[in-house]
């Protein structure tokens, strides 16, 4: 049942990109959102370019392979999430998604929750879409 609740929520997810996102980005964008759920590592190494930065609600810089770290810190995951106020931008080879979303996660065994504003920039490389930024912002 739980395994439904994800797909459908995923589903939901990508039909709001589809009026305004290539196919392709969508499944992207769809692909990366599971990925972060189940602490996919191999899916999002793939789905993020070599020189992706991530900008943290704490304002600390990432780059990739610190972002992939940070999946396998013991015990950490994210909740599936519903995204909100989506943005979806494309044109050519480039794009940018986003919106408001409530993240909820565990770490070090405690729970965490947050309103966080999110927008990533993907790029077509070689065929695919990748993201190569994120920009991560807390809701007060």
């Amino acid at each position: 049942m739980k395994r439904l609740a994800i797909v459908l929520m995923c589903l939901a997810a990508s039909s709001a990109y589809a009026d305004t996102l290539p196919p392709d980005l969508v499944k992207a964008v769809k692909d990366y959102d599971l990925a972060q759920t189940r602490n996919d590592t191999a899916t999002l190494g793939r789905l993020v370019t070599d020189d992706f930065v991530l900008v943290n609600s704490n304002a600390a810089v990432e780059d990739k392979r610190q972002f992939l770290a940070d999946f396998h810190l013991p015990g950490f995951r994210i909740e599936p999430y519903v995204w909100e106020q989506k943005v979806a931008k494309a044109w050519g080879d480039g794009a940018i998604t986003g919106g408001l979303l409530h993240l909820r996660w565990t770490q070090d065994g405690k729970h965490q929750s947050r309103w966080l504003r999110i927008s990533y920039v993907w790029q077509k490389r070689d065929g695919h879409w990748r993201a190569t930024y994120a920009q991560v912002t807390r809701v007060p």
